[in-house]
Order: structure tokens, then sequence, then C-alpha cells
């Protein structure tokens, strides 16, 4: 098994002993090759391992750091109750005035919201592999053209250019 793999795993089995019966903290493993990966489609999994935090229903990818302490220090930092319509006892005056309006609309503009801002996400992750795509392309361009033209040094005699400058003036017999 991979050192990092292993490592997070590690983290995850820490992680499960610590938060244990808590009503308001969840680490889980979920292999999103098998039964999970409906779950991981959601969650927008696209690559492994992924780490995702906060709250179920908005999952945020973690950034941070992938040693143990920087995953430990995390988790005691921000796997506890945050904001979010379920505590709004945890929110400030302006975010519980946001989810007022959320929760006030009806459900079917509230859903053609929510897919306006997932089809930008789309749009974004579209356009982010068309142009890295382009970048290949002209990676894979220039590549070709530098081998075309050290091939085509080559070929023009530095070999033998260089084997005469190491043999000396003609008649250097050192050898």
């Amino acid at each position: 098994m991979p050192r990092f793999i292993s490592l997070i795993l590690h983290i995850l089995l820490y992680s499960n002993s610590a938060f244990a019966g808590s009503a308001t903290q969840l680490v889980a493993d979920v292999d999103c090759t098998a039964a999970g990966k409906p779950l991981c489609d959601n969650a927008g999994v696209r690559g492994y391992p992924t780490i995702k935090w906060g709250d179920p229903a908005d999952l945020q990818d973690y950034q941070g750091g992938r040693s143990y302490d920087d995953l430990k220090k995390f988790a005691d930092e921000n796997l506890k109750p945050m904001c979010s319509p379920k505590n709004l006892d945890l929110c400030d005056d302006e975010k519980k005035a946001e989810i007022k309006t959320f929760q006030d609309m009806p459900a079917s503009e509230l859903d053609s919201l929510i897919a306006a801002e997932e089809s930008k996400m789309e749009e974004a992750e579209a356009y982010f592999k068309a142009e890295v795509q382009k970048l290949q392309d002209r990676y894979q361009a220039l590549s070709t053209e530098k081998d075309e033209k050290v091939e085509a040094v080559k070929n023009s005699g530095l070999g033998l250019m260089k084997a005469v400058k190491a043999a000396g003036p003609p008649g250097n017999d050192e050898l």
C-alpha cells in the first residue's frame, strides 16, 4: 500500500476513534469504485484519494497539507458544527439573512438557482479542461519541433565535428 494512502487511512482510523459517538462529527472512508460511487459522484470526487469536509449537503475540497500533523490540526479545528440551516445559532446575521432568503423561496426557484450555479461550475471545469488540452497540444508540438531540430543538428555532422576537435590537429597521434 502506498505510504500516502496508508497515512490517510491512519488519519481516518484516528479520526474515527476520536469522533466516535459524536452527534455532530463524522469521518468516513468511502470506496468510490464500488457501492459509494453515487455518493462520490454527487460530492464531485474526481480523483483518489480525495478529502472532503464540511456540511454533507455542501462538501468542500480539503486544500491543506497531507502530513499527519496537518490533517490532525485541520480535523481538530474544523470538524465541528458550522453555520448552516441546521445550525443557525452559529451564523452571523448576514449569513442568517442569506439562509432565510433561500428558505423563503419556492422549491422550483431554489432548484433553478442551484442548477444555474452548478452550470457555471461545469462551464468553468469545461473551459479549464479545454485550455489545459490546448496547452498539452502546444507542449506536444513544441516537443516534436525541438526533437526535429536536435535530430537535424546531429545529422549535420555535429558528432563528427566533436570527434575531429577531440582528435586534435592532423598528425597528432599521442595515443
